[in-house]
């Protein structure tokens, strides 16, 4: 955690400074308080006869010491403030920027909940205990050791029945912290839970409705509510026992000082002003490890959150970035040598000896029956994942080769799911094109087949678009990520089921128009339709993780037993329908 305090460093000496200073403040303020008790009444050391002089010279001075306390309180806030806010935001970009580059399978493993618990409330807990550290450790340890030295100045036997409370406080606070510890974890990951049924239910909203499922949906979330609930009642409940019991042995500490003190008053070896003193040193002392022993709750938290972030910034990416590639011999070709994918070590191949290589220009269309591996194939061009076997190659460069930003920024990929954002139509299609014009980006939507839509919105391509393109139906967030795509200017186009939503009149015009507009831009296409497929300059049906055949719609129709299978299953036996 250093390396994020040590830049804010001079703001967390600052605050150190400003709270010693108001804890000397409140140190003073007894002694103060004593000599105008002793020889203000009383007149102790004057034969009992008081001095008002006393009274108002010192009340001035415990009233500008006040103040004082108040104005270094203050600014003690203003520096650990500064100190753990910039802390939390540099972590909480780090922690973003990892997950940004975790691969697909980390982020499953860690879960979108967890990751956004961490982001979010994991990172506010490691602030409010760097924030106690700075506060409360400085200002309880100034406080414990002031307080004791005052008191042995006042009187040893003072200081004796303190230091006799002080370990059945401790003894206590190592009971309540052993149970508690535990429990802080636990909350973590409950909280994880519910963060995960809460995403899944705000993206499946549509689908809970249409399925009748809102009953259901709203007791999952309550269970797991109230399993968090049940976790943070029993610490809370704990908690809730320190303080009582503190404060009793707090109250018999201070008994235990006006007892004593009684038979030193009688006995000459202290005075009425020493006793009220020696009570504020007391509950001063005794305040200040009671604010130690409920730190240690924000502590154990603390690092229990800072546990949880350590582990997403101590993960290193499972596919490393390459080096980068100074030539490209091959701009838009696409080859598959021996490539073999599993997505774990015991796992079965998803893809088995794959060996394919697609041209510049060309339209390359990838089918068969669901979980064959047709997404799984594209998703290796671009390392969404990483072959586990074999090489793929694009542009003639091994995929390792490129930095992700080369070979991200040379294959364009539509998703099988559309992401828009809740930015404007433009800013969607933009992206990270920030070179893009207004007609860049008009030409591109015409393209996509988008501009007709687009010029009927209500502000056109200045429309806010709702989160996540709700506003829009499904054929027309596909439209815009693949006006997206198109902008980009790529070598290669994926479009993986990228048309599913569109009818087949708007595909087949999108197709065209990107034929004619991009001649050499090379399109790769999976999809489900046969008419999406057909007018592909070769098609691949995969079948088992294994190309089963290749070749024109014709030619697999007569001798692909799995094509033709799909295509009467769609087009019925007629093949001239």
């Amino acid at each position: 955690m250093w390396k994020y305090i040590r830049k804010y460093l001079p703001f967390a000496i600052a605050a150190i400074v400003f709270m010693a200073l108001e804890v000397y403040v409140d140190l003073i303020q007894p002694q103060l308080m004593r000599s105008i008790v002793d020889d203000g009444v009383l007149g102790v050391n004057n034969g009992g006869s008081g001095d008002l002089q006393i009274i108002l010279h010192n009340g001035i001075k415990m009233i500008l010491f006040v103040l004082a306390g108040c104005i270094c309180g203050s600014m003690n806030s203003v520096c650990v403030n500064l100190t753990t806010q910039n802390m939390g935001n540099r972590i909480r970009k780090d922690l973003f920027g990892r997950v940004m580059t975790l691969s697909s399978l980390q982020a499953d493993k860690f879960s979108t909940g967890s990751l956004i618990t961490r982001v979010t409330n994991d990172v506010t807990q490691t602030e409010s205990m760097v924030a106690q550290i700075i506060r409360g450790l400085v200002r309880m340890g100034l406080t414990t050791v002031g307080s004791l030295i005052f008191l042995l100045q006042i009187n040893r036997n003072y200081t004796l029945v303190v230091l006799a409370a002080l370990p059945f406080m401790i003894l206590f606070t190592i009971f309540v912290l052993r149970r508690a510890t535990p429990l802080f974890l636990k909350v973590q990951q409950q909280l994880d839970n519910l963060n995960n049924i809460m995403q899944e239910d705000i993206t499946g909203f549509r689908l809970i409705k249409a399925c009748v499922r809102e009953s259901y949906e709203k007791l999952r979330f309550g269970k797991a509510s109230q399993d968090m609930i049940g976790t943070q009642l029993k610490v809370l409940i704990l908690m809730a026992w320190m303080h009582p019991v503190m404060t009793v042995l707090m109250n018999a500490t201070v008994a235990g000082i006006l007892y004593v003190g009684n038979i030193e008053v009688s006995a000459g070896a202290s005075s009425p002003g020493g006793v009220m003193a020696a009570i504020t040193y007391t509950t001063q002392l005794l305040s200040g490890v009671l604010i130690l022993l409920m730190m240690f709750q924000s502590m154990a938290r603390g690092m229990t959150s800072w546990r949880r972030i350590k582990e997403v910034l101590d993960t290193e990416p499972a596919l490393p970035d390459g080096e980068g590639v100074s030539d490209v011999p091959a701009p838009g070709e696409v080859e598959f040598k021996d490539v073999s994918f599993s997505f774990g070590i015991f796992s079965n191949p998803v893809l088995r000896d794959i060996n394919l290589k697609i041209e510049k220009g060309q339209t390359l269309a990838i089918m068969g029956m669901t979980g064959c591996g047709k997404s799984t194939l594209v998703n290796l061009i671009v390392r969404f994942y990483e072959a586990s076997a074999g090489q793929v190659l694009v542009g003639g460069r091994n995929v390792k080769d490129y930095t992700f930003e080369e070979l991200r920024n040379r294959v364009s990929f539509v998703l099988q799911k559309s992401e828009l954002f809740g930015k404007t139509v433009a800013e969607n299609i933009r992206m990270d094109c920030d070179w893009a014009t207004e007609e860049d980006i008009a030409r591109a939507a015409r393209i996509a087949q988008a501009d007709t839509f687009i010029e009927q919105l209500p502000e056109k391509y200045d429309t806010v678009l709702a989160q996540r393109g709700m506003s829009l139906s499904g054929g027309q967030r596909q439209r815009l990520a693949i006006a997206r795509a198109v902008l980009k200017k790529a070598d290669v186009l994926v479009f993986d089921d990228a048309t599913s939503a569109l009818d087949l009149k708007t595909e087949a015009d999108l197709f065209d128009t990107l034929g004619r507009e991009c001649p050499d831009l090379t399109k790769v296409i999976v999809a489900q339709r046969i008419a999406t497929v057909k007018r592909a300059d070769r098609i691949v049906v995969l079948s088992e993780g294994r190309i089963s055949g290749i070749g024109r719609h014709e030619e697999l129709l007569e001798n692909n037993a799995i094509y033709k299978d799909i295509y009467e299953s769609q087009m019925g036996k007629d093949k001239d329908n």
